[in-house]
């Protein structure tokens, strides 16, 4: 939507949170995402709301450069929740934000993700979400802003919590597609 402004974030915002408070078990909003191996090499084809997106393996671990790196992806992932997150604070302050240029950096340790070193990190550290506003807010608001941002950004709160693998065996399909059970080996 366009152009939502304060009263109609928070006429939107009422209904779910009356909805939510009434019935607490419905906040629980389930999200997902696909992929498989579908093409060669070390590769992950993901399925995005954009399209297909081929993640690879980073240059600086072997990569060629020719696929998306999923470092990147968390990042553009992040970036985008930060922003939403933080357009919508500002939207609750009453804020009119003429521009906004967001940026997030970090780095990874490839030492640790190649196994060189155990005392290395695996992982994306150190990131910083720089986001340069143009609007007539005080410095107590930035700073308002950034907390809320960081409070309420959910891609930033879950990379808290580490995340659980399940790895199990795919059931075989018969002919007309139904699971059936294979001998394991």
């Amino acid at each position: 939507m366009v152009g939502m402004d304060l009263t109609e974030l928070r006429v939107r915002q009422a209904e779910l949170k009356a909805a939510y408070s009434a019935d607490p078990r419905r906040a629980r909003t389930p999200i997902n995402a696909r992929a498989n191996f579908g093409d060669d090499g070390i590769t992950c084809t993901v399925d995005t709301w954009a399209g297909v997106v081929r993640a690879g393996l980073h240059q600086a671990t072997g990569g060629e450069g020719g696929d998306a790196c999923s470092g990147d992806m968390l990042m553009e992932a992040l970036l985008g929740c930060a922003g939403v997150t933080f357009r919508s604070v500002a939207t609750a302050m009453g804020l009119d934000i003429r521009s906004a240029i967001l940026r997030a950096d970090g780095y990874f340790d490839a030492q640790g993700t190649l196994g060189l070193n155990r005392e290395a990190p695996v992982g994306v550290q150190e990131v910083v979400i720089t986001i340069e506003v143009d609007a007539d807010v005080d410095e107590a608001g930035l700073a308002r802003l950034a907390r809320s941002t960081e409070r309420y950004c959910v891609i930033s709160q879950s990379l808290r919590d580490p995340v659980h693998f399940d790895v199990r065996r795919a059931p075989v399909r018969s002919q007309d597609g139904e699971p059936t059970t294979r001998p394991v080996r």
